[in-house]
């Protein structure tokens, strides 16, 4: 049942579609795409909290520079935002991210094919197969590892991708993981399509052999599927609902080893709130010994449902940073940011400028949060991070760090850990491209003693193994699990 509702996804994302007066992916001149830079380069001049904070103004003004002088001819969407997204992936803010126009992410479903026919986990220098569209090919099956693509290292179509994504600092691991969600997109973005790729890769002997694959695009014969599809009956509003729910948060508990397992993958939406309240109550009804929070996939979110949360779980008063600034609280260029009045009334009414010229956000710097006594949590925690921990939940991870009874397992967060530039997150849009780059108006200091440039790093690190994704197990909870056992078998 599965793979119909795939293949009928895929089915109707070649269907038809078309917006008035938009031309997808169309070239604009070069005169346009050239004030679009400029007015970009301006905008973030008077607003970007730290567009210097990793790099000096002499490289960011001569990458502007660069990309002005060197595009001489006109350019469609993909390629002008490809030069874009190189440009401010060189600011190192994970917050200040490039995307496509609304009216081509619309119509992007509709033209993905052909395509890149392998999704790959990549880390490293490692690509392992994660999955193969072309379902008769039998040699490149989950778990098989690549060594180069058309001749080219792993290593240089990695680098030549990661150009064009923006994190926080100079932390791989969030590009890592960002390609490995959807490595054909980035492939056929950075490098093109071509009508067949010539595999290298590792056979089950661990021997050198290569293999030939094409393109994928879905089967144009339909007929038989649709007839299998109208035999699916479709979910209803109350089940879709709880799908959705089960996406953002999930509670297990693991009774044998009187652990609870909870997953999170935001801190926005999904009744959050209601969801911590009514685990809690249940961890402490059950007398659960060791909590699990996996983290992996949670992009942050609303920083006061991060602060409910940790209450239950911090052993002492908790603030969120030592300083949260901005430069400016006025808009000069604020016909190309979408809503600007929304952010203005906070920054204008809950923000005080002080001497160093700065507006910051006080609560943040000053307010002590006091952790909850009901419910809460006293026994080993263990936290699983990954390369998309970013943002609210890199600041979760970060307050618990270190903490007695806490141990961070997995890898390096995406989010920094001695801070970020966020808070408030308005859309720029481009007039002529109408690329959309979002733009963080605070600058969020964590910790001033926390080293710089870096996300957290684990207290037990957790490599990706080929070995895991071939055989499909998780090598983090296998990791939790073996603690857990070992601490119940010591004596007490």
């Amino acid at each position: 049942m599965d793979s119909i509702v795939i293949l009928f996804s895929l089915l109707t994302s070649c269907v038809s579609y078309k917006i008035p007066n938009y031309t997808y992916n169309k070239k604009l001149p070069v005169a346009l795409l050239k004030e679009d830079l400029t007015i970009l380069k301006k905008t973030l001049e008077a607003n970007h909290p730290s567009l210097y904070w990793y790099n000096t103004k002499d490289s960011i003004d001569f990458n502007f520079e660069n990309a002005l002088s060197t595009m001489k001819d006109s350019l469609n969407e993909v390629q002008f935002k490809k030069k874009v997204a190189e440009i401010i992936s060189t600011i190192h803010c994970g917050h200040t991210s490039v995307n496509y126009s609304k009216n081509f992410t619309k119509l992007y479903k509709h033209h993905l094919y052909p395509m890149f026919p392998l999704y790959l986990k990549v880390w490293a220098d490692s690509m392992v197969v994660l999955g193969n569209t072309i379902e008769t090919d039998s040699i490149l099956k989950r778990g098989v590892i690549i060594t180069t693509i058309n001749g080219v290292s792993n290593r240089l179509i990695l680098d030549s991708i990661f150009k064009s994504i923006s994190t926080d600092g100079y932390s791989v691991n969030y590009k890592n993981q960002v390609v490995s969600n959807n490595f054909p997109a980035w492939y056929k973005q950075t490098w093109g399509l071509d009508t067949s790729y010539t595999i290298s890769y590792l056979d089950s002997l661990g021997n050198k052999a290569t293999t030939t694959i094409k393109n994928y695009s879905p089967i144009k014969d339909t007929s038989t599927i649709k007839k299998e599809i109208t035999k699916i009956k479709k979910p209803n509003r109350k089940q879709l609902k709880n799908a959705r729910r089960l996406a953002k948060r999930y509670l297990q508990i693991d009774t044998s080893l009187q652990t609870a397992y909870i997953r999170i993958n935001t801190f926005s939406e999904g009744r959050l709130r209601k969801f911590f309240r009514k685990t809690m109550k249940t961890i402490s009804k059950d007398e659960i010994k060791n909590v699990v929070i996996d983290l992996r996939q949670n992009g942050g979110g609303d920083v006061g449902t991060t602060t409910k949360l940790l209450k239950y779980f911090a052993n002492s008063p908790f603030k969120h940073a030592d300083t949260v600034e901005a430069i400016n609280r006025t808009f000069p260029h604020k016909k190309y940011l979408k809503n600007w009045w929304l952010y203005w009334i906070p920054m204008n009414f809950f923000a005080t400028k002080e001497r160093d010229k700065k507006i910051h956000y006080r609560r943040f710097e000053h307010h002590y949060f006091k952790p909850k006594s009901r419910y809460h949590f006293n026994g080993q925690v263990y936290l699983i991070q990954g390369g998309m921990t970013f943002s609210a939940a890199t600041m979760f991870i970060a307050t618990l760090k270190g903490q007695e009874n806490v141990i961070v397992v997995g890898e390096e967060t995406g989010g920094g850990f001695y801070g970020n530039s966020a808070v408030h997150l308005p859309t720029i849009i481009l007039p002529n491209s109408k690329l959309r780059i979002s733009l963080p108006m605070y600058r969020m200091v964590m910790n001033k003693n926390r080293p710089k440039g870096r996300g957290i790093i684990p207290d037990i690190y957790i490599p990706p193994s080929s070995i895991a994704i071939k055989e499909g197990y998780d090598t983090k909870i296998v990791t939790i699990r073996k603690l857990i056992e070992e601490k119940n078998m010591q004596p007490k």
